[in-house]
């Protein structure tokens, strides 16, 4: 069935319910959900689908791609991922090795509710870890690499407001990402006019212990971690919870930095691009033209009766100024029991306000212990 065009007039001003999820292309979508679910317990499945990607043409060489997409999520709080999977071919890794300060999305960031615990349980599950570090917050954190390469900070977040519900995992989702930028300047204005991340928590430059062990000993970098000083609001704001981003340029390393996804397609392996719930795209669509930044996809005035497989609404991205990609979503309903035709229509609910808790909650029932290959 054909949804209904809802998108919200330019007059209201848009909303940013928080980072809905980090797409992170991979291998193998099941097994990279079964191990995102070990390590992450990102068991709540919200949609799974098998088709191709007939927007994102500007980014897959302009042909449409077939592939298959999971987007599953902690339910005590955080993003999601969006798995990703290219079906036509076998994903590429880059052509080289990635360094702190290469342009776009370095790491996702994942809180935990104790770091050194967090960190003794991976190391006993086997898993690749670094040493344990403190950022200029002092709070704890360390990385983990997933099988395709990809890598992870888990960060300790004390935070009451950054956690949902409590199903005694020792992390929650995505609370941000550490993104290379080219200039630090345009970076910082544009995550503070797009996404409001308008507090400086911190700007150092120096050579960090940490990055210099990702293959840049003795480079200096700027550091700058950004956040939102006010709450976001929304309908899954208490759900998606407070994120963070982090900003890093390289001043002397061994190489000139690169773009991550150079000669690739959007979708291969690592993290594609970082994904806000939002509501009044049209709003959000001025915004960014007004940034310098135009939306390059738009899937309301490419197809205004797109569908998201069992969820549906409408998405749009546009480029930070180094060219990581930038995610919009405005989700009309979401699948709660798909099997007895549950779903929640969010078209229904004032836009300012958080969905109730126990409505949210009901999200749990779409848990799964495995899926498919």
């Amino acid at each position: 069935m054909k949804k209904k065009n809802t998108e919200t007039a330019a007059g209201t001003g848009p909303i940013v319910s928080g980072i809905q999820q980090i797409g992170i292309g991979v291998r193998d979508v099941a097994a990279s959900w079964r191990w995102y679910n070990r390590f992450f317990g990102t068991d709540a499945i919200i949609f799974d689908e098998r088709a191709p990607a007939r927007y994102m043409l500007p980014y897959t060489g302009g042909k449409p791609r077939n592939r298959r997409a999971v987007l599953a999520m902690n339910l005590q709080g955080g993003g999601g991922f969006e798995i990703w999977q290219h079906r036509d071919f076998e994903p590429r890794a880059a052509e080289f090795t990635l360094l702190p300060g290469d342009y776009g999305v370095f790491a996702c960031k994942i809180k935990c509710k104790d770091a050194v615990s967090t960190h003794k349980r991976y190391i006993e599950m086997g898993a690749r870890v670094s040493e344990m570090y403190r950022d200029a917050l002092h709070r704890d954190y360390f990385y983990l690499w997933d099988p395709d390469g990809n890598l992870f900070q888990l960060v300790e977040v004390a935070n009451p407001a950054s956690w949902f519900m409590n199903q005694g995992k020792p992390t929650g989702g995505v609370y941000g990402a550490i993104v290379g930028c080219a200039d630090m300047d345009s970076a910082v204005t544009f995550y503070k006019e797009m996404l409001g991340y308008d507090k400086v928590y911190s700007d150092q430059t120096e050579p960090f212990p940490d990055l210099g062990k990702m293959g840049a000993p003795g480079v200096r970098f700027r550091r700058v971690l950004l956040a939102h000083s006010a709450p976001r609001t929304g309908g899954f704001s208490r759900l998606l919870g407070p994120s963070e981003i982090e900003l890093i340029q390289a001043f002397d390393m061994p190489r000139p930095a690169r773009k991550i996804f150079e000669n690739r397609f959007w979708g291969e392996l690592g993290f594609i691009q970082i994904c806000y719930d939002i509501r009044h795209m049209a709003a959000m669509r001025d915004r960014a033209r007004e940034a310098g930044s135009a939306f390059t996809v738009d899937s309301i005035r490419q197809d205004p009766d797109f569908g998201m497989g069992d969820a549906a609404g409408h998405f749009a991205y546009n480029e930070d100024p180094s060219g990581t990609l930038i995610e919009y979503v405005e989700t009309c309903r979401v699948p709660i029991l798909k099997r007895w035709g549950l779903f929640l229509n969010l078209q229904r609910f004032n836009a300012n306000k958080p969905l109730p808790d126990w409505l949210v909650k009901a999200l749990r029932f779409t848990r799964k212990k495995d899926i498919a290959d």
